[in-house]
């Protein structure tokens, strides 16, 4: 099994530098965060997707049933996937994931003009005005093609692998975060999915702890780059320069209908 590994001692086999102490526990670790992130995206969209009849749910906009298609079999194939590493099916994992990966540039072109359907349409969410509002997803989505993309490049080096598609499906999880009924407990729901997102990439971080005794290299940048676009889009959202943008977005939309 081919893994990273920094330069290091002839006398210290490359080998060891990323094994987990125990394997048994990695694999439950990362089937439990596939588990977890399945479970809050249902509860995030069930509401108004999964308990609505999926494809007969009352969308403002017919592209969000095939934004809503993709992004589910994402998370199905998630699931599927840490599962048969798991039960170590690690051919069928292999052999899904050549196809899996034709999966996420059919999920950025859908979220891209999600985004700007949705800026377009005047869409806001909850307080913020249709600008500050573009800059959750669109941010996000170009955070998840990054990441994605490593992980596409590290495919064949599996502690790396598993940790980056980790974070970029952990980045799709805030929209579904900010779904949950935070104002039950007295909190924002952008508080409430900025703490959410922070949750997640934190238990990413403190199984490197424990199990590698330190932070994975891969970890050490997706984890604040997935909690960073999650925390500062809004304030991105709100500056000036980002008005500008988004106005230019909406002309350029606007001009090709």
């Amino acid at each position: 099994m081919a893994t990273e590994a920094f330069a290091q001692p002839d006398s210290l086999p490359q080998r060891h530098l990323y094994r987990p102490v125990n394997r048994r526990i990695d694999r439950i670790f990362f089937g439990g965060m596939a588990i977890l992130l399945c479970i809050v995206v249902f509860i995030g969209f069930s509401p108004t997707y999964f308990r609505a009849g999926m494809l007969r749910a009352p969308l403002p906009s017919p592209i969000l049933h095939f934004h809503g298609a993709a992004f589910t079999l994402w998370m199905i194939l998630y699931l599927v996937q840490s599962a048969l590493i798991s039960v170590r099916r690690v051919s069928w994992h292999r052999s899904l994931g050549t196809i899996a990966f034709y999966l996420p540039p059919v999920m950025v072109i859908l979220g891209l003009i999600a985004a700007l359907d949705a800026l377009h349409r005047g869409v806001s969410i909850g307080p913020l005005d249709p600008a500050v509002s573009l800059a959750i997803p669109l941010l996000g989505i170009i955070c998840f093609a990054v990441i994605i993309f490593a992980a596409w490049q590290t495919r064949r080096k599996p502690d790396s692998h598993k940790r980056l598609i980790l974070f970029a499906t952990v980045g799709l999880t805030e929209a579904a975060f900010g779904r949950f009924p935070w104002s039950q407990i007295g909190l924002a729901p952008a508080a409430g999915a900025v703490t959410g997102l922070g949750i997640l990439v934190l238990l990413a971080v403190v199984y490197d702890l424990v199990s590698l005794h330190r932070i994975h290299r891969s970890t050490m940048w997706a984890a604040p780059l997935t909690f960073a676009i999650g925390a500062f889009a809004v304030p991105i959202g709100m500056t000036p320069a980002w008005h500008s943008f988004a106005a230019f977005l909406n002309r350029t939309v606007a001009a090709h209908l």
